[in-house]
């Protein structure tokens, strides 16, 4: 458990001794399904990873074991970084044509019917 004034970690890389860059797992604390799936999707695109899966390993833990195998010599924290921006850009985009939409209804409702 973190200490009072450490910040706790948020992502861990596992890699087994002798093991290429290219096959890593890592292990993303007090996150779910949520993130899981929709980072998962989004390295998937990636035509450097072979592989890309994750796991819950129990459902009362709040972690989530992200396993990523690329080719090429790609070192695995490449298409997780690129994975997490590109999801940052989409979520951003659904936020901001949200928030374009509510203003448009204000208004319009703010508007006097003729």
């Amino acid at each position: 458990m973190a200490e009072e004034g450490e910040k706790k970690r948020v992502l861990e890389m596992v890699q087994a001794d002798g093991a290429d860059e290219g096959c890593v797992t890592f292990v993303l604390h007090d996150e779910d399904h949520t993130l899981g799936n929709s980072v998962r999707y989004m390295i998937m695109k990636n035509p450097d990873v072979d592989f890309c899966g994750y796991t819950i390993t129990h459902p009362s833990e709040t972690k989530i074991n992200f396993r990523i195998q690329t080719r090429g010599g790609v070192a695995a924290i490449e298409p997780l970084r690129r994975g997490l921006t590109e999801l940052s850009d989409v979520c951003q985009h659904v936020l901001n044509t949200f928030q374009a939409r509510v203003n448009e209804f204000k208004e319009r409702q703010e508007k006097p019917m003729e």
